[in-house]
């Protein structure tokens, strides 16, 4: 009888642990998801502070290019109220595309180009945007392994247990990056 209930005892045990396992996964997941998005709030931010600063280096010298100013103001403005996943990405979209006008501008005005505060914007803003763009990977990298854990078994045992659901890609809709180079020799 003893021999019963130590196996007993250790099949509970096992069935315990497994449990735990599988809820403390997906937690796990969950909070790696919740970090991960807010790097790329942490990195929105740091685009966002360096915006007045390039726009008030535009516009000493760009005085005529009031739309195009305006414009990376007010998508910065939107971007800063943001709050869910999609309207965060599609703000983030409206802010690069902003920023692309702003730049293309920039190409009018050789003296502009040579300012040495421009240039050293310019080169903090590229790589505020390559860590933008490492925290959106980031991001859904999380969210890729958290939806799998919740669709797959065993562990969708635990989804409500760990109260956790499917998460939303970050998605950023910008048409520019879906047009073919165009290349000429």
């Amino acid at each position: 009888m003893s021999t019963t209930l130590i196996i007993v005892v250790a099949v509970i045990a096992l069935i315990a642990l497994f449990a735990i396992s599988g809820y403390n996964r997906l937690v796990r997941l969950n909070i790696s998801v919740d970090e991960a998005f807010s790097q790329i709030e942490v990195q929105l931010k740091r685009r966002s502070d360096l915006i007045p600063n390039l726009v008030e280096t535009v516009k000493g010298y760009a005085t005529h290019e009031k739309s195009t100013l305006e414009e990376v103001v007010a998508a910065r403005a939107k971007a800063t109220t943001a709050t869910t996943v999609a309207d965060v990405a599609a703000a983030d979209g409206a802010v690069t595309q902003a920023l692309r006008g702003l730049l293309a501008v920039t190409e009018n005005y050789p003296d502009l180009k040579a300012s040495a505060n421009f240039l050293a914007l310019q080169e903090e803003l590229s790589t505020t945007e390559n860590k933008v763009s490492f925290a959106r990977q980031f991001y859904n990298d999380n969210v890729r392994s958290l939806n799998q854990a919740i669709k797959s078994f065993p562990s969708n045992l635990f989804v409500s247990m760990a109260h956790v659901s499917i998460r939303e890609f970050y998605v950023v809709d910008d048409p520019a990056s879906r047009q073919a180079p165009n290349v000429k020799f």
